[in-house]
């Protein structure tokens, strides 16, 4: 039998918008990010802008045409969930019902909002001091950390 590759992470996530610029003032409105870099047509237009996560990136991409996502989501994990909420109402994101934090941006992408501390997703030292973070964990997130291993 031949050995299977391990998934081993996501390097980014793409979603379609149907403005580049505009889902640029959109997502900055709510987070702090630098951007990794832009492609534009040939008449100089952005067409994807790529907004850095350390060692991941969430790709914007030109051409959303499907109605708004229901289910259809992607976990971003962030420092502060609560001021999400408040930037995301301001920002004119559409909040969704339900026991997290999703929300709809203007395009209708979906989005779940997860605090890092609550979780067992972790970034190595080098990756979150790059970013200018010190962040902890829950007793919870450390016991799930312990638990596989991964501590």
């Amino acid at each position: 039998m031949t050995p299977k590759p391990h998934i081993v992470g996501i390097n980014h996530v793409a979603l379609e918008v149907a403005d580049i610029e505009g889902a640029l003032h959109f997502y900055g409105s709510i987070f702090n990010f630098e951007l990794r870099g832009c492609e534009k047509d040939k008449d100089g237009r952005p067409v994807m802008a790529f907004i850095d996560m350390g060692d991941q990136f969430l790709a914007l991409s030109k051409g959303r045409h499907q109605p708004p996502d229901r289910s259809r989501h992607f976990g971003l994990v962030v420092d502060d969930r609560s001021t999400v909420r408040r930037l995301a109402v301001a920002a004119g994101a559409t909040l969704l019902d339900g026991p997290f934090l999703d929300f709809l941006d203007p395009w209708g992408n979906r989005i779940e909002v997860v605090e890092y501390r609550d979780l067992q997703f972790s970034k190595t030292e080098g990756v979150l001091r790059s970013m200018g973070l010190h962040l902890d964990k829950t007793e919870k997130a450390v016991d799930e950390i312990r638990q596989k291993g991964m501590a």
